[in-house]
């Protein structure tokens, strides 16, 4: 009997060739849309074919290819659990002078949590996605599922998948985490999907025209209230207009002249004070990180050297990382990082393998 698959397909290209790759593997295909989007986007935009995952267009192109494929495909509604565990945390995180990563939490609570419950009620034995992965063993790692870097190192996703359970891993299918992009596209036309030349969605999904300053004056007006702009001597040097709306290291946007260029070097809560320096300022030897999970180790019981990510796009550093207590780490970087920010996560790697990650509490000199 083949395997029973609940294939997750956003109306991408890569969810599209995960798909029929699955197919041509013998398993029995379920696709699978994830209603995720609230009532308040404007209908202009979820018709339109490119703004993204969810949208009415991505689920019409989703059900193309799922026709094409001649596989069943349905549309699930997970607006509830969307919310109360992306979009709050969003809110949330904001509010608190924090910058987060709502396609983390996604991946944590919805893909891999609620949409894996999902398919354990159907009898499925996985779930699958078109995330930029690998899934596999390592004798170095024994009894552990691991987590890989994907083929295409510009497209890996394993920094926003770092929290990964053992149970969602042993459950769960990369197809296209062993193929560089252009063979995802060359696949795609091969097999005449609607999806072959869409462009890859790079907005946060919720945020329709990407103005997330917008959406947190309408979804949490209260917590958008001005204040000073300070030096790092502490005097006053302009005003800010809500500190959601900074993030560490930015530079544009201040509304500040000043004779050298400044930079965000910290968002100071009590004071509400956005807090600005020179460039060599916003560098810091390490940090504080806590609500982590481990995935290549159960766990960190001793002073370990690594890789560290401290944002999905930022290159591997040299660190070494130490265990406080029984949920927190200490890391500390062979050289200074550039705007390590609250709220962010810090991903951990030993060669391809991801050895686990957390969410950065506070950088330390």
């Amino acid at each position: 009997m083949s395997k029973r698959v609940l294939m997750a397909m956003s109306g991408g290209v890569d969810s599209s060739v995960a798909a029929a790759l699955l197919v041509e593997q013998g398993y029995e295909v379920i696709g699978v849309t994830m209603n995720t989007w609230t009532d308040d986007i404007p209908e202009e935009i979820q018709m339109n074919q490119h703004s993204g995952c969810c949208s009415l267009a991505a689920v019409e192109d989703a059900r193309s290819v799922a026709h094409k494929l001649g596989i069943p495909y349905y549309v699930m509604n997970f607006q509830g659990q969307f919310a109360r565990t992306v979009i709050d945390y969003f809110i949330e995180e904001y509010t608190r002078g924090r910058t987060p990563n709502p396609c983390i939490a996604c991946n944590r609570y919805v893909k891999f949590s609620a949409f894996l419950e999902k398919a354990k009620q159907l009898e499925c034995d996985y779930v699958a996605t078109g995330h930029y992965a690998v899934i596999g063993q390592d004798d170095r790692f024994p009894g552990r599922w691991l987590l890989g870097k994907s083929a295409d190192a510009r497209k890996d996703q394993t920094y926003v998948l770092h929290n990964l359970t053992q149970e969602a891993l042993a459950h769960t299918l990369f197809p296209v985490g062993h193929l560089q992009k252009s063979e995802v596209r060359a696949l795609a036309a091969k097999y005449g999907f609607v999806t072959a030349d869409k462009p890859d969605s790079q907005e946060i999904c919720f945020v329709y025209d990407n103005d997330y300053g917008r959406f947190l004056k309408e979804r949490a007006p209260e917590a958008i209230v001005p204040g000073p702009i300070l030096n790092t001597r502490g005097e006053v040097i302009g005003q800010h207009q809500g500190l959601p709306l900074y993030t560490i290291g930015q530079r544009k946007g201040l509304g500040l002249t000043t004779p050298r260029p400044v930079y965000v070097v910290d968002l100071d809560v009590e004071r509400n004070a956005v807090i600005v320096g020179e460039d060599e300022e916003t560098y810091r030897g390490g940090l504080v990180a806590s609500d982590l999970n481990w995935i290549a180790i159960p766990g960190l019981t001793f002073p370990r050297r690594c890789r560290a990510k401290i944002r999905r796009m930022a290159p591997e550093a040299e660190c070494t990382i130490y265990p406080i207590g029984e949920d927190a780490v200490r890391v500390e970087f062979d050289r200074p990082q550039r705007a390590i920010t609250p709220g962010q996560a810090v991903v951990f790697y030993d060669g391809d393998w991801v050895l686990g990650g957390g969410t950065i509490e506070r950088a330390i000199n």
